[in-house]
């Protein structure tokens, strides 16, 4: 069990990986055999990094150094990815 409690494999992870592999699926669908600009890749974090930044900072009060920890990332790099995002 992790330090916080949470069997992430068990919760977290097959939840959020089952709504990514739905919502990828879907958008496939969507497209068919149209290119992405940037690729497919380029776009799923283009598109996720924003919000996973937006609610991981609200969850944690805005406050950096925790959210960096919940991320997995020193706070510096977080720091360039809020202003990158336009959340600073």
């Amino acid at each position: 069990m992790p330090r916080n409690g949470v069997d992430e494999t068990a919760v977290g992870r097959s939840a959020l990986s089952e709504c990514v592999s739905q919502t990828v699926r879907r958008y496939l669908v969507d497209i068919g055999d149209t290119p992405c600009d940037d690729g497919l890749f380029a776009l799923v974090i283009r598109e996720v990094e924003a919000p996973l930044l937006r609610e991981v900072m609200d969850f944690h009060d805005n406050n950096q150094s925790r959210a960096a920890a919940a991320l997995g990332i020193n706070r510096a790099t977080l720091r360039k990815k809020l202003a990158a995002h336009g959340l600073l």
